[in-house]
């Protein structure tokens, strides 16, 4: 099926990347989640979109974890989200969020160029997640 609308786990790549993350072992999430965003930031040159849509839902899973956070209700994201589970995430992991957000809008990103035709709907779709980050960092 590929993207079926613009939300952070609303394609292929992100709703496995999402199932991963739930049958990780509980103490490897913290992990997984870092080793996702981090991925997008040490790329120096194109950034391939299913890099960037599993940062997305990482960046969008840190986000609701975080006072006043956006809740994650949709099937495609783990169940342990939204079956009410929580993480205990490092501090540092906001910052890490909102920079792989930024290298993913910006130049040289197939996400980004794969959304020209709607990039403000796209972007607008990150808006409540860069809020969040934004606003504990």
């Amino acid at each position: 099926m590929g993207t079926w609308d613009f939300g952070p786990f609303d394609n292929d790549t992100a709703a496995d990347w999402s199932g991963d993350l739930n049958d990780a072992e509980p103490d490897r999430r913290v992990e997984i989640i870092r080793a996702t965003l981090t991925e997008v930031l040490d790329e120096d040159e194109y950034l391939d979109s299913d890099v960037a849509c599993e940062a997305i839902a990482a960046a969008a899973v840190v986000a609701s974890q975080l006072p006043g956070g956006p809740a994650i209700t949709t099937a495609y994201a783990p169940d342990f989200i939204t079956e009410g589970g929580t993480l205990d995430l490092p501090s540092d992991l906001s910052a890490l969020a909102l920079r792989a957000l930024d290298r993913i809008a910006g130049d040289d990103s197939e996400w980004r160029e794969l959304w020209e035709d709607a990039l403000d709907k796209a972007l607008q779709a990150l808006q409540p997640i860069r809020a969040t980050l934004e606003a504990t960092t």
